[in-house]
């Protein structure tokens, strides 16, 4: 079948909740992908951040392949081999003690507000269970992640939504210290925020942040499920900040393009979870985690994250320099290769323009281009697509 037939029959059986671009993708080579048709892209989404080593790459494929040979599921109530092997990997390379393992980004947060408020019935007394978050933030689509998600325009037409998450400016260091009540518990909110229009916190804010959470006995939750796993140059994004979290949540590039989620936090914080207390079915299963073993691996190799920080800041300054010389671009911010260009006008005519060219990008709101490409894209690459950027801003 060509385009058009995948296309109708798309339509005619998904439900209607994404606006898909016209294209069918059906393979993947590193930075590139190609559609039904046979046409070539370079891929600066990576699938919203989540093949960071690249589309099908060899040490996670076959991993996944040595896997499905032997085992694809039992359940947690037994002991799981990769699943033990990956939690060592992500212990020895974070800040944290134990790994709760689920399926999603979304899942993975739930996860953290469920830690967060059975941490604090059991140990700090009181009724704390209010989790102060962030306007502009994204948390996912599930109710109680909406409900901490700090964006009216996904919120809209589910209400009400339940309770507990006072949304403060992000970037307002005394705009939080303003909102901690007697019923805080914690504070979350992501190191950089991706669906927000790749919004780098200012100065010293976060290092302000975590200072205040112990200051004031709160949990510091972050939510790097699209900044984790070297998407900022550092296995973890808040490592580039220097701030030591409790709960860190992950997904996106964990699998390296299977799904999976993970919960990581403290021993004095993962205590208040027992036997019975969270739990889920598919969550840490031996194929997923097989292929979160084996990204882990091969990003914690030695210079791969040093070479994504300087392919970051290359890539930055190039677009800095291309916002200096266009009218329609209002700013290029961003860190890592987390990037994005701010536009005067609407995002979706530069977004059609790169795709007629040879180039996926994604929007993040109206006016924001989203710059996410593996992390193991190419100067060569980044040059292809400031040519074409170039070119067509004019």
């Amino acid at each position: 079948m060509d385009a058009r037939q995948w296309m109708a029959l798309s339509e005619r059986y998904l439900m209607p909740t994404y606006r898909r671009y016209p294209l069918v993708l059906v393979r993947g080579e590193g930075t590139r992908v190609w559609d039904v048709e046979g046409r070539e892209y370079l891929d600066f989404g990576a699938g919203i951040a989540v093949c960071n080593l690249g589309h099908c790459h060899p040490r996670v494929v076959e991993a996944i392949k040595e896997q499905a040979d032997r085992l694809l599921h039992v359940s947690n109530l037994y002991h799981i081999v990769p699943q033990i092997e990956l939690a060592r990997l992500l212990v020895e390379h974070t800040f944290a003690d134990r790994v709760f393992f689920c399926n999603s980004g979304a899942e993975a947060n739930e996860g953290a507000i469920k830690l967060a408020r059975i941490y604090a019935r059991r140990f700090m007394g009181g009724e704390r269970y209010e989790i102060i978050t962030m306007r502009g933030s994204f948390h996912g689509r599930t109710m109680v992640t909406l409900a901490a998600t700090g964006q009216e325009r996904v919120r809209k037409g589910f209400e009400p939504l339940p309770p507990g998450f006072p949304h403060v400016p992000y970037g307002d260091l005394e705009s939080l210290e303003r909102a901690i009540t007697p019923r805080t518990c914690g504070v979350m909110l992501e190191v950089v925020q991706g669906e927000g229009g790749v919004v780098v916190p200012p100065g010293e804010y976060l290092l302000g942040v975590e200072g205040l959470c112990r200051e004031r006995g709160l949990l510091l939750i972050l939510d790097e499920v699209q900044t984790g796993l070297g998407r900022l140059g550092t296995f973890l994004g808040h490592q580039a900040f220097g701030i030591n979290p409790h709960i860190v949540t992950l997904a996106k590039g964990l699998g390296g393009g299977v799904a999976i989620g993970a919960l990581l936090a403290t021993e004095e914080v993962a205590r208040a979870f027992q036997p019975g207390t969270h739990a889920s079915t598919f969550g840490g299963n031996p194929l997923a985690c097989a292929a979160g073993r084996a990204v882990v691996e091969e990003m914690t190799r030695e210079g791969f994250l040093e070479g994504v920080a300087r392919k970051g800041e290359y890539f930055l300054s190039a677009l800095k320099e291309l916002a200096c010389r266009k009218a329609m671009v209002k700013e290029a911010r961003g860190m890592g290769l987390m990037l994005a260009l701010e536009l005067e006008e609407g995002a979706a005519p530069v977004i059609a323009g790169l795709m007629e060219r040879g180039f996926l990008a994604i929007p993040s709101g109206d006016r924001v281009v989203r710059f996410l490409p593996p992390l193991t894209v190419t100067r060569e690459e980044i040059d292809l697509l400031l040519s074409a950027l170039d070119e067509m801003l004019e």
